[in-house]
C-alpha cells in the first residue's frame, strides 16, 4: 500500500479525500488553504477539506504558501509516495514536485488538453460540449500541461447545471484516482504526453458574464443559466432591479393564452405557459422556471407572475 499526502480545499476535493481515507492506502497528511472570512459577518470559515480532515482525525496543515522551507520540511517529514492534489488553489513549487517517489498527481475536471485552467466545468457547459470528464495527470510547473495518467469521459446531460456536473465529476475523479494509484502501485502507469492539438483554456468566471443578453439564442441563454448555477447565477434587470434566473429551458411550440404580440422583441415577456415564464430571445424562446429578485427568496415562474405585472413587459 502507498503512503499518500493530500492537498485540496473546496467541495470538489472532498470525495477524493474520503475515498483515500476509506482505501487501504495510508493518508499521511492533508494540506488545505488557511481559513478565510466568509458570509455577511466575514467570520473565518474552515474549508470543506479541513472539516473532513478534522472529522477523520488526519494530520492537517494550512500553510499560506508552499515556497517556505517549513512547508518543504513538513512534506519531507510525511514522506509520501505520492501527493494527490485536487483543487488546492496554491502553486506547488518545483522543489516539491519531485519530493514524493511517484510525484504529484492532480485530478482535473476536463478531458485535457481541452479546458485547462480555473473553470473547466462552466466553460464546457457554456460551449455546448456534448461530453466532458476527468483527467488524472502528473503535475509539472506549467498550468495543466502534465502527462496524462488516466481519463474517463461522461456525457453532459442537456439539463445539467454546473453544480450537478461538478458533483458527478468529483465522484468520478475520486474513483479514477484510486484506480490510478493501484496501477502505480503495480508499476503499470504509462504516462502519455498531452497532444498539442485541441488545447483550450477555461478562464476564471467573471461575474459580468452572468448578465443575460436577450438577443442571443435560447440555446445560448439556456447554457448560460446552467453554467452559472449555483454561481454567479445568470441575471437580468426587472424594472431596474436585479433578477436572478436559477432555472430555464428552451421551448418550442408553447402558446400563451391571450398573447397578442405577433412580432416580439428579444427580452419581451410573452406570458406564463406550462409553469414557465416565456421570454423571446434573439432566436427562439426560453421558459424561465425559477427566479429571484434581489434580497428575496427563489420563487417559481407562477409565483413571480402572480406577484408582478408581467403582461407586455420586458427584461433587460
Amino acid at each position: 500500500m502507498l503512503r499518500v499526502a493530500f492537498a485540496g480545499t473546496p467541495d470538489f476535493a472532498v470525495p477524493t479525500l474520503r475515498a483515500l481515507a476509506d482505501s487501504p492506502h495510508t493518508l499521511v497528511g492533508v494540506l488545505t488553504q488557511p481559513d478565510r472570512p466568509a458570509g455577511r459577518g466575514r467570520e473565518f470559515k474552515a474549508s470543506p477539506v479541513k472539516r473532513l480532515a478534522l472529522e477523520l482525525a488526519l494530520p492537517l496543515a494550512q500553510p499560506a504558501a508552499l515556497r517556505s522551507p517549513e512547508a518543504g520540511a513538513l512534506l519531507a517529514q510525511w514522506a509520501p509516495d505520492a501527493l494527490v492534489v485536487v483543487a488546492y488553489g496554491l502553486i506547488l513549487p518545483a522543489a516539491l514536485l519531485t519530493l514524493p517517489r511517484l510525484g504529484c498527481i492532480n485530478i482535473h475536471a476536463s478531458l485535457l488538453p481541452r479546458w485547462r485552467g480555473a473553470a473547466p466545468i462552466q466553460r464546457a457547459i457554456l460551449a455546448g460540449d456534448p461530453e466532458t470528464g476527468v483527467t488524472i495527470m502528473q503535475i509539472e510547473t506549467a498550468l495543466d500541461t502534465g502527462a496524462i495518467l488516466a481519463q474517463q469521459r461522461i456525457a453532459i446531460d442537456a439539463a445539467s447545471n454546473s453544480q450537478q456536473l461538478h458533483d458527478q465529476l468529483a465522484q468520478l475523479g475520486a474513483d479514477l484516482l484510486l484506480a490510478t494509484l493501484q496501477r502505480a502501485e503495480d508499476g503499470q502507469l504509462h504516462p502519455q504526453r498531452q497532444p498539442d492539438q485541441g488545447v483550450t483554456y477555461a478562464a476564471k468566471i467573471d461575474k459580468a458574464e452572468a448578465r443575460i443578453d436577450w438577443w442571443r439564442s435560447a440555446q445560448e441563454i439556456d447554457r448560460q443559466v446552467r453554467a452559472f448555477t449555483p454561481w454567479p447565477v445568470a441575471e437580468t434587470l426587472w424594472h431596474g432591479q436585479q433578477l436572478r434566473v436559477w432555472d430555464a429551458r428552451p421551448v418550442t411550440g408553447a402558446r400563451v393564452a391571450g398573447a397578442h404580440d405577433d412580432f416580439p422583441q428579444p427580452g419581451n415577456i410573452l406570458g406564463l405557459a406550462h409553469e414557465q415564464l416565456l421570454v423571446q430571445c434573439g432566436q427562439g424562446r426560453i421558459g424561465l422556471t425559477k427566479l429571484q429578485l434581489a434580497g428575496r427568496r427563489v420563487v417559481s415562474a407562477r409565483e413571480f407572475a402572480s406577484a408582478q405585472s408581467v403582461a407586455g413587459s420586458r427584461f433587460g
